[in-house]
């Protein structure tokens, strides 16, 4: 198995330890971190989605026009645009890109924050209606004549897409949700199921349950996680930055007025990271809860602590359990970029080539 990173691209310098400042779409920062991962051997970078954000798709479209090789993971809202629309959006975009394009589903966790988008769905109703609108999308990428499709949320008559994606079959589809409700759609639709960074045995178990979902649709999934890196030539340097994070990002939402303790998101996936982080800030061989445990888990919010090596060979715990890609991103952002591309993605690339290689000769 090959293994794919991706980072993330913000479009203003922000993480818990940087609080938001100048222009919401700074062009300058969004081209500097842009060619950051794309000279830093990433994959793929995320565009985040959120109610009150810039739109995902016109970040990418910038983003795509000053790198050369850096593909793109936009996150997507289903149920704002129309599907077929979406679909056309999407390959549309995938051709002007020469085919950096992957499209990340989120259907939203939180019921404030979608109603900011005029959204009231619960959300189970939300994630039924992501069904029927991956349904249609992919119908639009695929189908070769007029379609019709009559379902809860959606009817079309005579759908059809003119501009397929420019990759065939079709534009991969990440996806993100570790509710009940969530995981049957993953299992349907999902090419590459998104994970926060869990324990290994709160992955494990994940990862059956999407099996499992998929294989009801004679479907296999790829499994990505997500986590925030804190690497330093020494493990004693790299445990000192990481509660040096902790105790700003606490200052910072003190002084915002913020909770630093006892908050629960109402979305599952932030659930389980605090049920990891109550387990302890240190768990497995590094995996480290200190941001989610201040934070409420609300995001992408843990780490894996150490030197290059050590954090490289935590990752690889992950890989053997079945993750082929690594979402990873610093809270220092350009920065940890940097040195993600510099000492950990071609050490990580290292030992994979040389566990693939044992794995071929065992085999013969």
């Amino acid at each position: 198995m090959s293994v794919e990173f991706i980072g993330i691209i913000h479009t203003q310098n922000v993480s818990e330890i940087h609080p938001p400042a100048g222009p919401v779409i700074d062009v300058d920062y969004v081209e500097t971190i842009a060619r950051a991962h794309d000279e830093g051997g990433f994959d793929r970078a995320l565009v985040a989605f959120h109610s009150t954000g810039p739109e995902s798709q016109l970040v990418v479209a910038h983003a795509a026009s000053v790198t050369k090789n850096l593909k793109f993971m936009i996150a997507h809202r289903p149920g704002f645009t129309q599907p077929t629309l979406a679909a056309r959006q999407l390959a549309t975009l995938d051709h002007f890109t020469g085919g950096r394009v992957a499209v990340h589903i989120i259907t939203g966790g939180s019921d404030e924050e979608l109603a900011k988008d005029g959204d009231h769905l619960t959300k189970d109703e939300r994630y039924a209606r992501t069904a029927e609108y991956l349904d249609i999308v992919r119908a639009e990428w695929t189908s070769e004549k007029p379609f019709d499709y009559k379902g809860e949320y959606y009817q079309v008559d005579q759908g059809f897409g003119a501009v397929k994606p420019l990759r065939t079959p079709q534009i991969p589809v990440y996806f993100g949700g570790s509710s009940d409700a969530a995981i049957p759609v993953a299992g349907k639709h999902a090419d590459i199921f998104a994970l926060w960074g869990e324990t290994q045995a709160q992955v494990a178990e994940t990862i059956a349950r999407v099996r499992h979902a998929a294989a009801k649709h004679g479907r296999q999934v790829k499994f990505s996680l997500s986590l925030r890196p804190i690497i330093a030539d020494t493990e004693e340097a790299a445990w000192a930055r990481a509660d040096a994070i902790v105790a700003k990002a606490k200052a910072l939402r003190e002084a915002a007025g913020l909770p630093t303790s006892g908050h629960r998101p109402p979305n599952a996936g932030s659930q389980r990271l605090l049920d990891a982080a109550a387990q302890g800030s240190r768990l497995d061989k590094r995996l480290w809860t200190g941001v989610a445990a201040v934070t409420g888990a609300a995001g992408n919010s843990t780490g894996l602590v150490g030197t290059p090596q050590q954090v490289a060979e935590a990752l690889l715990d992950y890989y053997d359990l079945g993750v082929t890609t690594f979402l990873i991103r610093g809270f220092d952002p350009v920065e940890d970029a940097v040195a993600y591309g510099r000492d950990l993605i071609p050490l990580v690339r290292k030992l994979v080539a040389e566990r693939e290689a044992q794995a071929v000769a065992a085999a013969s």
